[in-house]
């Protein structure tokens, strides 16, 4: 159970921040949700709190760990498949699972991909998605701009 002022990563959405704990009915089903907000885009997500497990909620990583992260993007990627849907699944399964490291990898293989070959539609939104995600984990975790930060990860990227 998580509690008000809590930073939580919410798998596919990013990180944020427990604003409050609150009931709700929804299709005439009463739960309890927290309500969580995003810093990129002020965005506000209810997430029901007896899903926390099933969905892969956790705690932001520390800010050691975000230091780790700055270390691996830009890193050179496997690119596993040239087959475009297998390479969009395995990306997809790597982001669902919510390990920052996997969406890390994501975002360098896509960035590699991108300089290589170019990227399809789906495999540009992945990429904006991707680096979303990690943007809005490191906010929190190193207390920085959105902004700074976004610059910061397309320097790193840009090597």
């Amino acid at each position: 159970m998580y509690n008000i002022g809590d930073r939580i990563v919410y798998p596919m959405h990013g990180a944020g921040v427990i604003e409050s704990i609150e009931e709700k009915e929804i299709l005439g089903n009463t739960q309890s949700y927290y309500v969580v907000k995003i810093p990129i885009g002020e965005m506000r997500v209810l997430i029901p709190t007896g899903n926390v497990n099933h969905i892969g909620i956790r705690e932001i990583i520390s800010e050691t760990d975000a230091d780790k992260v700055f270390m691996l993007l830009g890193s050179k990627s496997d690119i596993t498949t040239a087959n475009w849907n297998k390479r969009y699944r395995e990306n997809m399964d790597k982001m669902k699972s919510g390990n920052i490291y996997e969406v890390v990898d994501v975002v360098n293989a896509l960035i590699q991909r991108e300089r290589e070959k170019g990227l399809s539609t789906g495999e540009r939104k992945m990429l904006s998605s991707a680096k979303q995600i990690l943007i809005s984990e490191l906010v929190l975790a190193k207390n920085m701009d959105p902004c700074e930060l976004e610059n910061i990860i397309d320097n790193f990227l840009s090597h």
